[in-house]
């Protein structure tokens, strides 16, 4: 083999990688969609959001109840509280449950809970992180670090494999550039780039890549052009109210008309692969 990333590579393994989760499949040419709040804050908050993306079509309900947050002042999530109120919303919906881990010390609570995990760009190179991942039964949403190159995310998600886990969904979350009109810059030719080195699966995160709601709709759309293997967007029912992120939340009634024409796009260009 000629890559570092031995086991990750086309080399390795011509086909596709296809990770299941609940009835979404990740890399079967499928288009599914992560949808939900950035921040767990309430149950009443999470149900009746996991009610509107459930009902505009998303395959799998997201929720962060530990927040990575810049400022150690900022909300920092509920907790093993945030998961009880995530297991409800499965219990009740029937989506499954997307959350992110931050250490190797709650990494048994999060699996408990979660049915996929989430490593945040944070802590992609985090390697007791990833080795950890690495042992547990969860797919794993593996974010690119806001400054890494596709080498550096293919070789994170070498240590997951390694340790035996090939469930892992890449997730491209936009890069830090020195631009000034969104949060970061979405990297649209990482996913093709993702598809020709790798068999895993790669979606993208526009809300993280935007940060300003009217650009999360038209990034979302380029996504689904692109051949994504999904995307994960944020919804939140009041996120003037929000204590994360709510800059980049779409209402419900957007996140409807999104799921439509990204559907749209997708059945043009997409094939069942």
């Amino acid at each position: 083999m000629t890559k570092p990333y031995k086991l990750v590579g086309r080399e390795f393994q011509q086909e596709n990688t296809h990770v299941k989760v609940g009835d979404a499949v990740f890399g079967n040419g499928s288009f599914p969609v992560i949808a939900g709040p950035c921040a767990v804050e309430s149950e009443k908050q999470v149900l009746s959001i996991a009610n509107s993306v459930k009902n505009a079509g998303a395959k799998v309900f997201r929720g962060g109840a530990f927040k990575p947050r810049t400022s150690p002042y900022a909300f920092q999530g509920l907790g093993k509280k945030g998961l009880i109120f995530l297991a409800k919303v499965r219990e009740e919906t029937g989506l499954p449950i997307a959350t992110e881990v931050m250490d190797v010390e709650t990494f048994d609570l999060v699996e408990e809970y979660a049915d996929v995990i989430q490593i945040g760009s944070r802590n992609m190179q985090n390697f007791s992180l990833l080795k950890r991942a690495g042992n547990s039964d969860r797919p794993v949403i593996l974010k690119r670090g806001m400054s890494a190159t596709l080498s550096e995310l293919l070789m994170s998600a070498e240590y997951i494999l390694e340790q035996g886990n090939t469930n892992v969904i890449l997730c491209e979350r936009g890069i830090r550039t020195f631009v000034r009109h969104s949060r970061n810059t979405l990297d649209c030719s990482v996913v093709p780039a993702v598809k020709k080195e790798s068999h895993l699966p790669v979606i993208v995160d526009p809300s993280h890549a935007a940060g300003i709601r009217d650009q999360v709709i038209s990034l979302a759309y380029a996504s689904a052009a692109l051949g994504a293997d999904g995307v994960m967007i944020e919804v939140h029912n009041h996120p003037e109210e929000a204590r994360s992120d709510g800059a980049q939340s779409l209402y419900p009634d957007q996140f409807i008309t999104a799921m439509e024409k990204m559907m749209a796009i997708h059945a043009i260009i997409g094939k069942k692969q």
